[in-house]
């Protein structure tokens, strides 16, 4: 994943989702340096709060933040499945 440029982000409320796929990146990231339970816990929960992000996105129909934040959400879904797949 790509860093994202701080400028895409404004204060915008449509725009929440983006600051949360950031966190939910780095979690991720830390729990694949890391993999324990704890860190892996982490990056699930920063994945719930990502996805209601995402879904209050979706209710506002900012459309750019949407596709931005889904795709951004898809990636990080795959590499914590990875990394819950290792981990068994």
């Amino acid at each position: 994943m790509n860093s994202h440029d701080s400028s895409l982000h404004s204060n915008s409320p449509s725009n929440s989702a983006l600051d949360s796929v950031e966190k939910l990146h780095r979690a991720v990231s830390s729990a694949m340096s890391h993999p324990t339970e704890q860190l892996i816990q982490q990056a699930e929960n920063s994945l719930s709060h990502t996805e209601q992000a995402v879904s209050q996105v979706i209710e506002q129909g900012n459309r750019n933040a949407v596709e931005l934040a889904e795709e951004l959400l898809g990636d990080e879904k795959e590499r914590l499945s990875k990394l819950r797949s290792a981990k068994k």
